[in-house]
Formats: structure tokens, C-alpha cells, sequence
């Protein structure tokens, strides 16, 4: 147990990187499994699986039920995107005893479990009518209480560090645990179909693993509540949500994440039809729990490698410039093309070549699980170096308007994140409908050529042309080098000059 708390104790920096380090292992795991508790919740919410239980459980027996899936999924994820930003201004303009982000990872996630576990009690043998107006209303439902949990959360690891390194390394070993702690309610859906009652019980496996995805957010959010610390200093007054949407189109380089983010858009879609993909194109369902568990080695060598490249190239730049987001970025956009080209080359064949109604072959499976643990790689590694980016941008603000916003910054992020799910989910199912997908609950369909042409572009070309967009507004960004160091430098100062006035101010009250 001592070396255990000795452990949690050291600090997870050890190195000199030109700037104070704060975080010690306690802090940074029990922030990590907040984050794997949102990993359950979009897990069960916002994955393929989602969309499979709507459109093959509750709508199977609803006429044009994918149609009316993909309309509920864009009109409810628009409203959750534009709910982001209230949210944002709710959290900057907060002022507790426990700070603005902790009282909600506190609360939310028991809202979010009801809603999630009310949402998987649906059946397909309620009337029409009311299966869609309950789907819409809980979705509803799960946007708003999980807008509550997320955006606080987010927020929280621009606050309880300042220091680049540590943040990009909290990021790191965070994506680590939500890989993992988020893959369970996912693993289980997926594996259900290997168990003897499971297998012709589809929506009973995703509500039973709702109910533990409950359990595991409410405790596991705890532990982030009770050992974490907001640290960055906020003045009482803060730009407003129009001040703020106004800074995202004056701050070039927040512009062009945002951009880059619409464009993701087409690298989400092959996610949001990997159910379909995997049941009627693949024809072997079974075939989801080695494709969901190939994942997760992409997630765990971006979590080790790119902090680790982050802190070598820190100190290699000490008191000199940054090491240039930027470039990794451009690089895992590059490698990210490659791969899904080769994906489509190589798997063409075993798939497009096979009957209908046929599985496809071991060699064929094999290397579809194979390229898609591939693809992972570079996505993990470049959403995890922009995390470090986004909490550049919270710093832009700062530096500029002299206003810390978290809250609204994370939201704007946040916003974008919704959209590219929403549209993504929206746009698959879209193509499905207008191809003439054919729904089913149990075991796969074969369906015919233009849905089984549809799920191959995809998942396949469809996110390498994203990919080779994405690359357009990285050209533009520009928080790098000398221009990076200079700002944080003046940041650090000008908290330097807060905090002392602060602390003359508590000397005053004090006295009288």
C-alpha cells in the first residue's frame, strides 16, 4: 500500500519543460476514469450501436423506420449541438465554494444514467406513434443531462492545469481509460451475440448494458469529484456567448480547428454504419466484438506516444520554441488517407465480389478487423494532439480578451463534436434509407447491391476524402513556435499579477 501511495503521490511530470507542473498521478487517474465514464455513456448513446437498436429494435415495424431514425438523429443532434454553448455560459459564470466544473461532474451523471437506462426500456410492440415520440423525447433527454456532465468535465482539464505537457499527458492516459472503461457497455452489446439467450434477445442486452453503464458513470465520476482541483484563476467577469462565437471567427487558428472538425464529419460515418457494415455486408455479426476490440491498441499507443513526444520535444525546445502541433496533425491526416485507400484495395474482393447472403470469408474478416484497428491509429493520435490545440485556443482567448472561459471554449469544441456526430449518424442513415436498407432485429439480411456499394464507400473512401480536406484549414493554423511561447510567457505573468492582487486583497479584508 505505501508504494502504491507513493506512486499516487509523484508528480506525473518529472522533467524540467520550462514551466510549473501541478498533477500528480492521484489527480490524473481519478480524472481519467471521469473520462471513462463518459466513455460509457457515448458507448450506450452515441455510437453504431445506437442507431442499430432505433432503426432494427424500436422501428423495425414502423414504415420508412431508418428515415424516420436519421430525421430524429439530425433535428435532436442539432439541438444538442446549439444546447453546447448555454451550457458553456452556465459553467463560466458559476462561483462555488467547490469551483464552476466540480458541482456538476458531481450531479449530472445521476441525471444522465436515468435518462440512458429510461431510453433502452423502449419496445418495438408499442404502437408507432408513441415508440417515435418516446425515441425523440429521451433523446432529447440524453442530450441535455449529458451537455450538464460533458462540458463541466471537459472544461475541468483546462483548469486544474495550466502547463501544456501535463495537460497533453492528462489527455493521454484519460483516452487510455475511455477506451477502455467505454468499451464495456460496447464489448457487451457486441459479444451478446455469442451467448445462448443474448443472441435472439438483441434489445434485452443493450438495457441490461445500459443499467451497468449507470452504475459505472455515477461511481466512477465520484472518484473525479472527490481528488480533483481547479487551479486556473477566473475574474467575475466573462465574455458573452456572442463575444465568444465572434472570437471564433477573428481567432484564426480556433477557425480553422473548427473547419477541419466540419470536415471530420466524413471520417465519423464509417462508425455510425459499422453495425450495418459488419451485419449485412460482412454477414457475421460476430464479427463486431473483434472489430470493436481492435480499437482499442490505437487509443493506448496514442495515449503513450504522442505525450511522450510532446514532453521529449519540450525539453529538446526548452526556453526555445514549441514543438509544432500542427505538423503531427498534417501527419496523421496523410496516414489516416493511406490506410482507408489500402482498406478499400484490399478488402474490395472477399466483399463485392461475394454473394449477398454469403459470410465472408476467415482471410477476408481477418483483414477487415486488421484495417480497422489500423485506421483507429492515426484518428486516435490526431484527435488526441488536438486536444493539446484546443486548450491552446482557451489560452488565445484568454490572452486577448484577459478572460479565462473554459466553459464557452469547451462548449464551441463541443459544438462541433456534436455536429460531427450528428451529421455523420445522419448522413449514413440517410444513404441506407435511400439505398433501400431492409431492417431486421436478429441475424443479418442481404440486402441489395446499392446498400451493400453504399456501406463499402463509407466506410472505406467516404473518410479518406475527409481526411485529405481536414488538411486544408491545418495549413492556416497558426499558435506555433516563438508566436506560442511568447503568449504563454505573458499568460503566465499576468496570473503572476492576479494572483498577488488576490492575495493583497484577502490581506485587506482580513485587517478590517
Amino acid at each position: 500500500m505505501g508504494r502504491i501511495r507513493t506512486f499516487l503521490d509523484s508528480k506525473i511530470v518529472k522533467t524540467d519543460v520550462g514551466e510549473e507542473t501541478y498533477l500528480n498521478w492521484r489527480e490524473t487517474i481519478s480524472y481519467a476514469l471521469g473520462r471513462g465514464a463518459q466513455g460509457m455513456c457515448t458507448g450506450m448513446t452515441s455510437s453504431k450501436y445506437v442507431n442499430f437498436f432505433i432503426t432494427n429494435v424500436l422501428f423495425r415495424n414502423i414504415e420508412n423506420g431508418m428515415g424516420i431514425a436519421s430525421k430524429i438523429r439530425l433535428f435532436c443532434g442539432i439541438f444538442d449541438a446549439v444546447n453546447d454553448p448555454v451550457m458553456g455560459v452556465i459553467v463560466d459564470k458559476t462561483r462555488t465554494k467547490n469551483g464552476q466544473m466540480r458541482p456538476y461532474v458531481k450531479w449530472a451523471p445521476f441525471a444522465v444514467a436515468l435518462v440512458m437506462v429510461l431510453f433502452f426500456i423502449g419496445s418495438s410492440n408499442a404502437p408507432a406513434w408513441f415508440n417515435i415520440l418516446y425515441t425523440t423525447i429521451l433523446f432529447v433527454g440524453l442530450d441535455v443531462t449529458y451537455t450538464a456532465f460533458d462540458i463541466p468535465m471537459g472544461a475541468l482539464a483546462f483548469s486544474i492545469t495550466p502547463n501544456g505537457v501535463e495537460r497533453t499527458k492528462l489527455f493521454g492516459v484519460s483516452s487510455v481509460v475511455r477506451a477502455v472503461v467505454g468499451a464495456v457497455p460496447m464489448v457487451f452489446v457486441a459479444g451478446a451475440s455469442l451467448l445462448p439467450y443474448f443472441k435472439d434477445h438483441t434489445a434485452q442486452s443493450y438495457l441490461v448494458s445500459a443499467c451497468v453503464s449507470a452504475v459505472g458513470i455515477i461511481l466512477l465520476t465520484r472518484i473525479t469529484y472527490n481528488n480533483t482541483k481547479e487551479r486556473v484563476p477566473h475574474r467575475e467577469d466573462t465574455p458573452s456567448v456572442k463575444e465568444c462565437f465572434m472570437l471564433l471567427f477573428k481567432n484564426q487558428p480556433l477557425f480553422m480547428l473548427f473547419l477541419g472538425n466540419l470536415a471530420f464529419v466524413l471520417c465519423k460515418i464509417p462508425e455510425q454504419v459499422s453495425a450495418y457494415f459488419v451485419s449485412d455486408l460482412m454477414f457475421n455479426r460476430k464479427y463486431n466484438i473483434f472489430i470493436d476490440i481492435s480499437k482499442f491498441p490505437g487509443s493506448l499507443l496514442a495515449a503513450l506516444l504522442v505525450p511522450m513526444i510532446i514532453e521529449f520535444l519540450g525539453r529538446k525546445q526548452l526556453g526555445n520554441k514549441k514543438v509544432d502541433p500542427r505538423r503531427l496533425y498534417r501527419l496523421c491526416c496523410v496516414a489516416a488517407i493511406f490506410v482507408h485507400l489500402l482498406f478499400s484495395v484490399v478488402v474490395y474482393n472477399g466483399l463485392m465480389k461475394k454473394g449477398a447472403d454469403i459470410s465472408v470469408s476467415v482471410l477476408t474478416g481477418v483483414m477487415i478487423v486488421l484495417f480497422t484497428g489500423l485506421s483507429v491509429i492515426p484518428m486516435e493520435f490526431k484527435n488526441l494532439i488536438q486536444k493539446e490545440m484546443e486548450a491552446e485556443t482557451v489560452d488565445y482567448v484568454e490572452y486577448k480578451t484577459g478572460k479565462r472561459v473554459e466553459g464557452i471554449m469547451l462548449a464551441i469544441m463541443s459544438f462541433t463534436g456534436k455536429i460531427e456526430n450528428t451529421f455523420s449518424a445522419s448522413i449514413g442513415l440517410s444513404v441506407l434509407e435511400r439505398t433501400g436498407y431492409i431492417e431486421h432485429a436478429e441475424g443479418s439480411v442481404a440486402q441489395n447491391e446499392a446498400t451493400r456499394w453504399a456501406l463499402f464507400i463509407m466506410t472505406t473512401i467516404v473518410p479518406a476524402i475527409g481526411y485529405l480536406l481536414m488538411l486544408i484549414p491545418m495549413h492556416f493554423y497558426r499558435i506555433t513556435g516563438e508566436k506560442h511561447h511568447e503568449m504563454m510567457e505573458e499568460l503566465s505573468k499576468r496570473r503572476a499579477a492576479i494572483a498577488e492582487e488576490d492575495s493583497v486583497e484577502a490581506s485587506v479584508q482580513e485587517t478590517v
